[in-house]
């Protein structure tokens, strides 16, 4: 008697769910065409990466890739931005939650990946070179110029990240007559104590 009420209501999903598709129109089971994408970073082999602008980093981290043909928001993996004086240096668990699963899609990015799961394996940071220094008696508060500007402010003073395959400094952020223009073209404050203090 069991299987047989195994048999009939196997018999009546099948038939539910073959009159649902039945009723359902073909546009809608089809999933939606994707676009191509406006930012599709280039394909870089190993020897071509020494010719990029910007110091050269123990992993080639692609940014191109990742903030630009992936979209992966800045503060993703700068998560400590929006609340800190500094950006912060990502962190190997934040690597790792996507690079546990993601290996690459060529022998390049394997490779690359290869040396972060290793740093993750022997418990190792990654020592990145810094790109962008500010003297040590400015004070930048990353987290009141995201709140002021939102989007685009990672932008403003790093250039445009997202097409960028090695970082390199596109404005000098370590002088003081950059941040003053900045600051004349926002109108706000240029009193000495708001960065130096």
């Amino acid at each position: 008697m069991r299987k047989l009420f195994v048999s009939v209501a196997r018999a009546a999903t099948v038939a539910i769910v073959a009159a649902f598709v039945a009723g359902t129109p073909a546009r809608a089971q089809q999933a939606p065409a994707r676009t191509a994408d406006s930012i599709a970073a280039p394909v870089i082999a190993k020897g071509d990466s020494a010719k990029l602008k910007g110091p050269r980093q123990p992993v080639f981290f692609r940014h191109d890739l990742h903030a630009g043909a992936y979209k992966i928001q800045c503060q993703y993996c700068h998560y400590s931005v929006a609340v800190s004086n500094e950006p912060g240096i990502p962190s190997m668990q934040t690597c790792m939650g996507c690079h546990l699963v993601i290996g690459g899609s060529d022998s390049a990015n394997k490779a690359e990946i290869k040396k972060v799961r290793q740093a993750w394996a022997d418990k190792k940071p990654i020592e990145w070179t810094r790109v962008h220094y500010l003297a040590r008696h400015v004070h930048f508060p990353h987290s009141q110029h995201i709140k002021a500007m939102g989007p685009v402010a990672c932008a403003t003073c790093h250039g445009d990240i997202a097409r960028m395959p090695q970082v390199y400094k596109v404005n000098n952020v370590n002088n003081m007559g950059w941040c003053i223009n900045c600051h004349l073209e926002r109108k706000v404050t240029r009193d000495c104590s708001a960065c130096h203090y």
